[in-house]
């Protein structure tokens, strides 16, 4: 197992039907990898969780945790919530902890940790004047925004996304370069 911790944040955007490959993929880079999911990205994947607790060797993680009880996960290196849901980068940035993945997130600014967001929105939600406000907020409080160009997420308009392509690969080299 690799000294390389990664915590893997998946939101409900389609991608993360995806997040096995995704799992694979970081752990063949040399992560040791901890997935968490929002509540409705668990429940998308609930048939499949105990599959992906085997693939990272350790729980999926969807709730807080109670007060000084042990999650099981070791320090992360690098944190990446990816798919970002226009919700969670608007709650991140906000500074609101409406679930353990958002909750993460914010602790992880706060402490200056590495952070990744990779957002997976269409281009409706993308034209919010909040999302644009988020992003910068979240940029300038030093997280890495992979959002837009070749090195980030492109939205598409709605009803046309692809999600079995979203550029995952983005964040774990973004990953390697905050490390």
């Amino acid at each position: 197992m690799s000294n390389r911790v990664l915590y893997l944040l998946g939101c409900a955007a389609p991608p993360v039907r995806y997040v096995d490959r995704a799992i694979r993929d970081a752990r063949a880079r040399g992560w040791d990898v901890c997935l968490g999911l929002t509540p409705t990205a668990a429940g998308w994947l609930a048939g499949r969780l105990p599959e992906l607790a085997g693939e990272t060797g350790h729980p999926v993680r969807v709730a807080h945790r109670l007060p000084g009880a042990s999650d099981g996960w070791p320090p992360a290196d690098v944190s990446a919530v990816a798919p970002a849901t226009l919700n969670t980068v608007n709650a991140v940035a906000l500074g609101l902890t409406p679930t353990w993945v958002a909750a993460h997130a914010c602790e992880a600014l706060g402490k200056r940790r590495p952070l990744i967001v990779m957002p997976c929105v269409n281009s409706a939600y993308a034209s919010h004047p909040q999302f644009d406000r988020s992003v910068a907020t979240l940029r300038d409080a030093g997280t890495r925004v992979l959002l837009g160009g070749p090195d980030g997420f492109v939205p598409n308009r709605p009803g046309e996304g692809r999600p079995e392509e979203y550029p995952w690969h983005l964040v774990f080299e973004a990953a390697e370069a905050a490390r």
